[in-house]
């Protein structure tokens, strides 16, 4: 009779059990990863940032920070530290002296038989080509530099990969998404792009109006005039032709950078019947188009890359900023139900209440640590990791352990780079902006809000890798044969 009774209960639990999953969404998508995503396609890492390991970042205060001298790993953060573009700089100085904060107390990284800790030294690009020469020449011949990091400007990274290559030093490209960086005129052996191109966003937002959304189906491109603006406009339109074939561009244009009169494009668009705007602005551009938009009585969303600005939107209010549609480089839809990325980001935050009291780190654009600037930093410990299991600064051993790695960010984000072009292949995020008592299903800790103040990411869904892969130059002698995987 026990015997019996015991069964029963055993053959119960596991038909609750079945119950349970089939009608938990969570538990289900667990039990099988996404078709195409990262997780699919590489459900085993070489390496992964591991939460646990990360120092007591108490005392870090990139204003206040003093760097390490003598026999170090020395990296040249190249950035605009000055002009109209530095904001830019003030980020990537927060989050790698972050990243190199954290391994400087951990002991440094065993490089060449000998544990060395990083330094990193500032490369004012002024976002100038001439400047970007002269500074990355004087930090690779001078400075001992071994690695260059950067930037923001295609124009600009394009320079600093081409100094890589002449001296024979790692570029990392974190922030500039131009695909023809990599193509088989540019590329070198030397320079890693880590972050997403504009091909991959292009589409990947296509994806999510076409194959999930599936509601507005009237489009209108209005991107910066350079060859970024112009590339990931290319991606859009070759993801709506791929995804959404029912959709109807109804405009297109581009205006010069730093322009502070939008009315005539916002006029036309007004005009046109568009239901949502696709744009890769970057501020200033995006905050002043967002808030003339508004001004004028243009209410449809924005696609968009950049236009997350916590100041501007708060200045815009919860209402002027529902709706816009966020395509995130860094975010995963269910980070903040992860107990390692809740550390991790408590870690930021609490930094930024304490002790970020001066600006420009008060401000509230570096309260949580996520979109570009969680990227950054992720990429800079994706770079810590490669220089760990090289254990080594001789470049071509850096370049054997990179190409084909895989790596997982502090929120699960897997990210692997394609050895033939050295280009990184990810997952997006695509999030609509709710009002702050909608937002608790995505970010999931107190108080369960970004901000009181204006609408941010409620709801979020995943585009697999597979569905954006990165653009590959058939020309190139590298690649041929191989797939959009780099198989």
């Amino acid at each position: 009779m026990k015997c019996m009774t015991r069964g029963f209960m055993v053959l119960m639990s596991v038909m609750l059990l079945a119950i349970w999953v089939s009608w938990c969404p969570s538990a289900a998508m667990a039990e099988k990863a996404i078709a195409d995503s990262m997780a699919d396609k590489v459900p085993e890492v070489k390496a992964a940032f591991d939460v646990s390991k990360m120092s007591d970042m108490s005392d870090y205060d990139p204003l206040k920070s003093v760097m390490p001298t003598g026999d170090t790993i020395k990296i040249a953060i190249v950035w605009p530290h000055s002009g109209p573009a530095s904001l830019t700089g003030e980020m990537a100085w927060l989050c790698f002296g972050w990243v190199a904060h954290d391994i400087n107390k951990r002991g440094g990284i065993l490089v060449d038989g000998k544990k060395k800790l990083i330094e990193i030294v500032k490369a004012d690009s002024m976002s100038r080509p001439d400047q970007t020469k002269k500074v990355t020449e004087r930090m690779v011949l001078q400075e001992n530099v071994k690695i260059l990091a950067g930037t923001s400007g295609s124009n600009i990274q394009k320079i600093i990969n081409e100094v890589a290559n002449k001296y024979k030093v790692i570029a990392m490209n974190v922030a500039s998404l131009s695909d023809d960086l990599q193509d088989a005129t540019n590329f070198s052996r030397y320079a890693f792009m880590s972050s997403p191109s504009t091909e991959q966003v292009g589409r990947a937002m296509a994806y999510y109006y076409g194959q999930i959304r599936k509601k507005e189906k009237k489009f209108y491109i209005l991107c910066q005039d350079y060859s970024f603006g112009h590339e990931l406009a290319e991606g859009f339109k070759k993801g709506i032709k791929e995804y959404y074939p029912e959709a109807q561009l109804v405009g297109e244009d581009y205006h010069k950078l730093f322009l502070t009169d939008f009315a005539p494009y916002l006029t036309k668009i007004k005009a046109s019947g568009a239901e949502v705007i696709f744009t890769g602005d970057w501020n200033p551009d995006a905050a002043n188009l967002l808030k003339q938009a508004r001004q004028l009585g243009v209410g449809i969303p924005f696609a968009h890359l950049y236009m997350n600005d916590p100041k501007t939107m708060e200045e815009i209010g919860v209402e002027g900023t529902k709706g816009l549609v966020l395509i995130d480089q860094h975010d995963t839809p269910a980070q903040y139900k992860d107990a390692g990325f809740v550390k991790f980001h408590k870690a930021w935050n609490n930094q930024w209440k304490t002790k970020w009291r001066t600006p420009p780190y008060n401000s509230i654009f570096y309260e949580h640590g996520g979109g570009s600037l969680g990227s950054w930093v992720q990429q800079a410990y994706w770079l810590m990791s490669v220089l760990e299991r090289a254990q080594s600064l001789d470049p071509e051993k850096i370049i054997k352990v990179w190409e084909g790695d895989t790596y997982r960010f502090a929120n699960g984000r897997i990210v692997k780079m394609r050895a033939c072009d050295h280009k990184g292949i990810q997952d997006f995020t695509i999030g609509e902006y709710f009002p702050p008592d909608q937002q608790k299903d995505v970010f999931a800790v107190p108080p369960y809000y970004a901000s009181k103040n204006y609408s941010y990411t409620g709801k979020a869904w995943l585009v697999p890798a597979g569905k954006a892969l990165p653009w590959m130059d058939q020309k190139f002698d590298r690649c041929a044969g191989k797939n959009g995987w780099g198989e």
